[in-house]
């Protein structure tokens, strides 16, 4: 799992129009990287819709959320329209970054050989150096996000 100081991993992931979206792009600024296991249920329903509610908090200390999710670019595109969630949401439909990170979900519930993405929370700060990170213990518990909110201030 990638560690706190450590490079975050680069990654190459496409949004949903199909744009490819890396990580290098946003250097310079603070990037939440918000993994969850799957669109359209409830936990990571409310998790996304959260960020949503607090991306001007987000904006304003120049921090920049991505979620990213194993489902297709469509599903989460669909999620986002649905949801009115206007930051992007990152297919990793190869399980690259899951993989990279640390945070690759193994047989999620109970469906073997599918890996989703482990509830987790990495914040990569402007030099693009993992500055602090959170990992659920099980998929449905959320991240503290008074805390993110006041790491990124």
């Amino acid at each position: 799992m990638v560690e706190i100081g450590e490079d975050a991993p680069d990654f190459e992931l496409l949004d949903g129009d199909r744009n490819t979206v890396t990580g290098n792009e946003h250097k310079g600024r603070k990037v939440i990287l918000a993994f969850y296991p799957g669109s359209f249920t409830g936990v990571c329903t409310k998790e996304m819709c959260t960020f949503q509610d607090s991306l001007g908090q987000l904006n304003d200390a120049n921090a920049t959320v991505l979620g990213i999710c194993v489902d297709s670019p469509f599903s989460n595109a669909a999620f986002a329209k649905a949801n009115d969630i206007s930051f992007p949401i990152l297919s990793d439909h190869t399980r690259s970054t899951v993989q990279e990170y640390g945070v690759a979900l193994e047989n999620f519930a109970g469906m073997q050989g599918f890996t989703a993405a482990q509830r987790s929370v990495f914040i990569v700060d402007e030099n693009g150096d993992v500055a602090w990170k959170w990992v659920a213990d099980v998929p449905s518990e959320e991240p503290d996000y008074d805390a993110i909110i006041e790491f990124v201030s």
